[in-house]
């Protein structure tokens, strides 16, 4: 690595300048105007961090410890990172869309020497439901710890970029978990837009719903959290539904634009998932301690909109407080 990259901007400019024009606006556009890809930026610089020293740390999700609250997230169709992550020791969530196999990820993380990372699986729900399983198998078998099930691209966000370009994978990589050339996305009867966007409209089902969730609990063993989540009832539906987690996410701000960046709504999802979960405690617990966190958690919802800038989130959440 050039020693002269010290930040990811660095990175950034010098990606716009070799790869492939198709390449680069696969990974750097958003769909139609990026309203939403600027605001996820704005978003994050908006917020500052609250630090302390001295504090012994481990973070735990779905029964696994990791050193330091910290993964590296899918990224689609790339060479993987996974040495990276197994050095260090931290999480890193496969695509299913990735350009190496389940089974050699896994292989190449228990080779090599480190502190152990440690491998989830993304899955997108296609039509063809066996082919879900026999992920999910495989995933199970190689020891991949949990399964994270994308909900928010039922179709391909309207890239321009990639529709203008006919996006479509270069010839010496392939989606590597898929044995047929369709399911591969290696072949090239996609048509003049983005061979992308003919590819998710021909193989994910767009009918996706809460019982298919179910579905796919009930056929694994994994803990399996639900990634795309954007508004509070979701993630309470969520619960109702007994997912292990939720992602809150607007996929990078690659599927909808104009949705709000995902920083301006956690807080929101966090907080009715714990209003959800109060309640549910609150006829289980004696009256002075239901009156005790009820307006414990006013307080914070109050503090909340007011420091995150949240639109109408009292009023949101004074529904389930009523």
């Amino acid at each position: 690595v050039n020693d002269s990259f010290v930040c990811v901007s660095d990175f950034e400019e010098e990606a716009r300048k070799v790869l492939p024009k198709s390449v680069y606006d696969y990974y750097h556009s958003g769909p139609e105007e990026q309203r939403t890809l600027a605001d996820n930026i704005a978003a994050f610089n908006r917020c500052f961090l609250k630090y302390g020293f001295l504090i012994p740390f481990c973070v735990g999700m779905c029964t696994v410890r990791m050193p330091i609250l910290c993964c590296c997230n899918i990224t689609a169709l790339r060479l993987c990172f996974y040495p990276a992550c197994q050095a260090v020791g931290i999480g890193m969530m496969l695509s299913s869309w990735a350009t190496s196999t389940i089974e050699e990820v896994m292989s190449a993380m228990t080779a090599k020497s480190g502190t152990g990372g440690v491998l989830w699986l993304q899955l997108y729900i296609y039509k063809n439901r066996e082919l879900i399983l026999s992920l999910v198998q495989r995933a199970e078998e190689a020891g991949y710890k949990v399964i994270f099930v994308t909900v928010d691209m039922l179709y391909l966000g309207r890239r321009w970029d990639n529709m203008r370009d006919q996006f479509k994978l270069p010839p010496h990589l392939s989606m590597s978990n898929f044995s047929t050339a369709s399911l591969a996305f290696s072949e090239e009867n996609y048509g003049n837009n983005s061979g992308l966007a003919v590819y998710v409209a021909k193989a994910i089902d767009p009918t996706l719903c809460w019982d298919d969730i179910t579905w796919l609990k009930n056929h694994t063993h994994l803990p399996l959290i639900v990634k795309g989540i954007l508004n509070g009832e979701d993630a309470v539906q969520a619960v109702n539904y007994d997912v292990d987690g939720v992602v809150v996410s607007n996929h990078g701000a690659r599927q909808l634009d104009g949705v709000p960046a995902m920083v301006c709504v956690c807080i929101c999802v966090f907080l009715l998932i714990c209003l959800f979960e109060m309640y549910q405690y609150r006829y289980r617990c004696p009256p002075s301690i239901s009156y005790e966190l009820t307006t414990a958690v006013a307080k914070l919802l109050e503090r909340s909109s007011r420091e995150w800038e949240v639109p109408g989130l009292i009023p949101y959440a004074a529904a389930y407080m009523s």
